[in-house]
């Protein structure tokens, strides 16, 4: 299946990895690529290898996400594809973490998925389709110890994918969820020479995302997991 119906994508926590691979990707399938970011000027390098556009925005505030979505709109339409890849993180004893810090991770990991989610389906219910897909973690279905604001965050935005999943599928709209299941691989994570694809390949990952942008509407699946095939933990 072909993605003609799609034009535009959004990416929402944009950066090097995933993000970047995605980019990539989508951009050769056609699509006009818009990342959006706190920092927009690390994305630079990757705004001129693909052609996409940047766009500041705090995923955790809603008048900037509004904001957001406004501005790509103004700029290519509105969006058939959105990503959300911001998350947050804060590891620590449980008894040491600051409040104020897990409020932030929450804000950013589960609150800005909502804050996403909810501009993009406004903006495509009219047209009767649409995909937002949501990356989790492993943090998602299980949490690890010193990492609970981690946990919490990603167990909810998980929640949200299922509970937009069963509302918005029958109006056209398909909403996956992601459970990246180990590392990805990136400059500082390359795996042990001597277990190669012990991390996942964000160029992997990235085709998994663009099979489930393909799949016909009587076979959408809601959430999908992947994992290294030589796991470490």
């Amino acid at each position: 299946m072909s993605l003609e119906t799609h034009k535009t994508a959004l990416i929402v926590g944009a950066g090097s990895g995933l993000s970047a691979s995605l980019a990539r990707l989508l951009a050769k399938q056609g699509l006009q690529v818009a990342l959006a970011a706190r920092d927009t000027a690390k994305l630079q390098p990757l705004v001129e290898e693909t052609g996409a556009v940047a766009f500041a925005a705090d995923t955790a505030d809603a008048g900037a996400v509004a904001g957001l979505f406004d501005a790509v709109q103004a700029r290519f339409g509105d969006p058939d594809v959105v990503v959300y890849n911001a998350s947050g993180r804060l590891r620590g004893p449980l008894v040491d973490l600051d409040p104020a810090g897990v409020e932030r991770v929450l804000a950013v990991t589960a609150f800005g998925g909502f804050l996403v989610g909810q501009q993009a389906a406004r903006r495509m219910l009219p047209h009767g389709r649409g995909a937002i897909l949501f990356t989790g973690a492993s943090a998602s279905v299980k949490g690890y110890a010193r990492s609970g604001p981690f946990a919490m965050g990603k167990f909810a935005l998980r929640g949200l994918a299922q509970s937009m999943a069963r509302e918005l599928a029958p109006q056209g709209i398909h909403v996956a969820h992601f459970v990246i299941d180990g590392q990805i691989r990136d400059a500082a994570h390359q795996g042990s020479p001597d277990r190669p694809d012990s991390t996942l390949d964000p160029d992997a990952i990235a085709q998994s995302y663009l099979a489930v942008l393909q799949q016909p509407r009587s076979a959408w699946t809601w959430e999908v997991e992947l994992r290294p095939w030589l796991e470490t933990f």
